[in-house]
């Protein structure tokens, strides 16, 4: 079994990059709006922005796979360091909202297989001072097709930490198997509590993607997008997936089922045994196993004891919604 990561402390893809040639001072850039998101130009390992092709296939050549089948799981221990939402009373911040899901556009698209999604994958990044490490994620309709959902945690190391490099998205991840392809990501976001102070409630991360995978396409016209959901309440049906090492050694999407519970601090949660490396995983409402698709109503952030059957994500208020329009505007066409 792979050793884990606390982040708690501190095969062939062809490439058509978006905005090549960009200015050196906007790929440099940090960006922080108004509204509590924060995002940033991804990077390789040795600090280059990814804003040509020829970058982009580096960090994809970079994953052999020898170096992905290395790559540590993220665990989510509860951290001291880590803070709660100040609000007293859990309570939805505004109406109920959804964005739906949305099917592939390329013929011959993917072929879906019972309780393994298309739309979830697993990522991997290089960490600040070395290593490797991975996480689950998976894609979101939108009207630009680049966007991919993960917890926070896993785009940022939260408080006194940085980004991470060389972020790398691969639908349907299979024992070394990269059926579509994969897509490196050409910015990553999340919210400014989590980056700041590592807070539960703001575990949100979304990357937007370049060109990649099989078709050389858009990664949501390539394997379809989930829907999206916040304000919906405290207890709703889900079904969480990801790529957990205590299940099939972090090679294989898993998954459970669960009805989600007020778990305090504007976070919900839910019963389930994967631990490590389930990260990022989508709890997704209404999920259909004939499309691999439903509605991202949460996130995998962190477990009190990891193994016990249950985990925690952040509750999906308005701050996913404005994290989701943040990342979508900042997106290439």
């Amino acid at each position: 079994m792979k050793s884990a990561l606390r982040w708690s402390v501190s095969a062939g893809a062809a490439f058509t990059l978006i905005l090549a040639g960009a200015p050196a001072a906007e790929a440099n850039s940090t960006t922080v709006d108004g509204k509590g998101n924060i995002t940033a130009i991804a990077r390789t390992l040795d600090g280059r922005a990814i804003t040509n092709e020829k970058i982009a296939k580096e960090v994809a050549d970079f994953w052999t796979p020898e170096r992905m089948a290395s790559a540590v799981d993220l665990d989510f221990p509860k951290s001291a360091r880590a803070t709660t939402s100040s609000s007293r009373a859990p309570r939805p911040t505004g109406p109920a909202g959804t964005v739906a899901p949305v099917a592939p556009s390329i013929a011959g698209g993917p072929r879906t297989m019972l309780n393994e999604a298309v739309t979830v994958g697993k990522v991997y990044f290089t960490v600040p001072g070395g290593g490797t490490a991975s996480c689950s994620a998976s894609t979101v309709a939108s009207t630009k097709r680049r966007l991919v959902v993960t917890a926070g945690h896993c785009v940022h190391q939260g408080a006194g930490g940085g980004w991470y490099s060389n972020w790398q998205f691969v639908p349907r991840y299979r024992n070394g198997v990269r059926p579509f392809g994969t897509f490196v990501a050409y910015s990553l976001s999340t919210r400014g509590a989590w980056a700041s102070s590592s807070s539960y409630a703001e575990d949100m991360g979304i990357a937007v993607m370049s060109n990649g995978g099989t078709y050389n396409a858009k990664v949501v016209d390539t394997v379809g997008g989930n829907g999206l959901r916040w304000n919906w309440g405290y207890s709703v049906a889900v079904t969480a997936l990801g790529y957990p090492s205590n299940l099939g050694g972090g090679e294989s999407q898993q998954y459970c089922q669960s009805t989600t519970w007020d778990a305090g601090g504007q976070q919900i949660r839910m019963y389930c045994n994967m631990t490590y490396g389930s990260s990022g995983g989508p709890w997704l409402q209404e999920y259909n196993d004939s499309i691999g698709a439903g509605y991202i109503n949460s996130t995998v952030s962190h477990g009190d004891n990891p193994g016990n059957g249950q985990f925690d994500g952040p509750y999906y208020d308005d701050d996913i919604k404005s994290l989701y329009d943040y990342a979508e505007a900042g997106s290439p066409a």
